[in-house]
């Protein structure tokens, strides 16, 4: 699959999506996962898992309608910032993740910010705000995600941690931003 693919797919979905959320699979690389729309595997391959943007996938816990989910093949055996695993994220996939948000954000004219694209590790600590009701789950303090230790390990109550950080030892919290300024930079070039 090309960006000119993905282009025809958010064409087609324009005016349902309004948000991007993007995970690690916590699998090898190449091995491929349904639960989410497109799939960036180490080389910067991309792969579909629907031809229709907008059919629901559960790939985000309360945040799945009108949005679409990418999944990157890698961190497999992640256990903390500092280690993201015997095969962590690759810089042919930080690049083509972030030409497909350009290319999702164009088509489907959404902007690149906190508020429409997002890491798992944001969306689980609502860091949009949009609280979509954690706590009537049992989520304490309304976040399912990291509150990371000082050792930067996850500290929260589950493993939502996707994209923290990039590459490991970058300052906690900063995985969003590098994707988002890299697909403002692909998207204005």
């Amino acid at each position: 699959m090309q960006l000119d693919d993905i282009r025809k797919l958010a064409q087609a979905a324009k005016g349902n999506i309004n948000k991007i959320y993007i995970h690690w699979t916590a699998g090898h690389y190449g091995q491929q996962f349904n639960d989410y729309h497109i799939l960036v595997d180490k080389d910067g391959s991309l792969y579909a898992t629907v031809d229709d943007l907008t059919t629901h996938l559960n790939h985000t816990y309360m945040r799945n309608t009108g949005a679409v989910a990418i999944g990157v093949l890698c961190a497999y055996q992640a256990h903390s910032t500092d280690n993201l695993g015997e095969e962590p994220p690759t810089d042919a996939q930080i690049e083509a993740i972030a030409q497909v948000i350009a290319v999702l954000a164009e088509e489907l004219e959404i902007n690149i910010d906190i508020q429409h694209v997002m890491t798992h590790a944001e969306a689980a600590n609502n860091l949009d705000g949009y609280n979509p009701g954690y706590e009537d789950n049992g989520c304490v303090n309304g976040i399912y995600g990291p509150t990371p230790k000082p050792d930067g390990s996850p500290g929260g109550t589950t493993e939502r941690w996707d994209f923290l950080v990039v590459k490991a030892g970058d300052k906690l919290w900063s995985g969003g931003d590098t994707l988002r300024g890299k697909a403002i930079y692909y998207l204005n070039h």
